[in-house]
């Protein structure tokens, strides 16, 4: 038989975990979390980490199993999961990924370029610079270094930017002529489901999780990684926004209402990723039995 992963994706508060843990215990398999922030141990409650009887309920990995004080991108992602993979399919006919990071879940799917090693120091000296100067100055350089992929970056987004430039100063050669956008070959079949709903239902659900994570002692998480603010892993909504709490800048109540907001902005981008790709069959988060049915028909 084919061996399949099963991707389960959708915008965040949309339900991908209940459901991605009712499809394993049908299939009986287990979960591989796409979710770009829950792999880090010191988060919690703010990236929404299954519950303790949800993990013990079904076999998670990349689940809380790296430090915030680690690097990781979707590039080590891309050879850590297809290495779980190989083993999990041992045993498992089918395989489960679940989250909502595009990223993430892309390079599962198509891959990504190799790139070079970073030197750290030239890293730490951009990522210094960003602060210092602002994204202005560096989004410049960038365009007289590598204008290619200036014309084409996201020219708001201060990571991508910073990345090209430490590709650069790291191996002497643009960040664009590694960029060869081939799609890489998977010896597995690969089933998309979306999930979706009305945007006031899913408006309501993502405000409704915000409060209680408020509620479960998210402020008091912020507060422990507060002096690590500046690390990219925390560049995160929930975790910024109460660090402007912390610093002075806003309320306790505009802290919340920006996670609200940056959380409702953060969905629309998902959707508008994830719609471009066709091979996505979309359904509502209750709609097991029509999922299940889709799935052991393309298995």
């Amino acid at each position: 038989m084919t061996k399949s992963l099963i991707i389960i994706l959708g915008p965040t508060g949309i339900g991908k975990t209940d459901l991605s843990i009712e499809v394993a215990k049908t299939l009986n398999t287990e979960i591989i979390s796409s979710d770009s922030r829950q792999i880090y141990k010191e988060l919690c409650i703010g990236t929404a980490v299954p519950n303790s009887q949800q993990l013990h309920t079904v076999k998670h990995s990349f689940v809380q199993s790296h430090s915030i004080h680690e690097y990781y991108n979707a590039s080590k992602y891309e050879v850590d999961v297809l290495a779980k993979l190989d083993v999990l399919f041992e045993n498992h006919d089918q395989v489960i990924l679940s989250g909502g990071s595009m990223l993430y879940i892309d390079v599962i799917c198509n891959g990504i370029d190799d790139l070079p090693n970073i030197d750290l120091q030239v890293r730490n000296n951009l990522t210094q610079r960003f602060e210092q100067e602002g994204l202005e100055n560096i989004r410049l350089e960038l365009g007289k270094i590598d204008p290619e992929y200036y014309k084409i970056v996201d020219l708001k987004n201060h990571k991508r930017i910073i990345h090209a430039l430490e590709i650069f100063y790291s191996t002497g050669k643009k960040y664009s002529s590694y960029r060869t956008n081939i799609k890489k070959e998977r010896n597995f079949n690969i089933i998309k489901i979306g999930l979706n709903t009305d945007r006031n239902v899913l408006h309501e659900r993502i405000n409704t999780r915000v409060d209680l994570m408020i509620k479960e002692g998210l402020v008091e998480e912020a507060r422990n990684v507060y002096k690590f603010k500046n690390l990219n892993s925390l560049n995160t909504v929930g975790y910024k926004e109460l660090f402007e709490y912390f610093d002075g800048t806003i309320s306790i109540e505009k802290a919340i209402e920006l996670i609200k907001r940056n959380s409702r902005r953060y969905a629309r981008r998902q959707i508008t990723w994830f719609r471009k790709d066709e091979n996505i069959q979309w359904y509502k988060p209750d709609e097991f039995s029509a999922i299940m049915k889709y799935i052991e028909k393309n298995i």
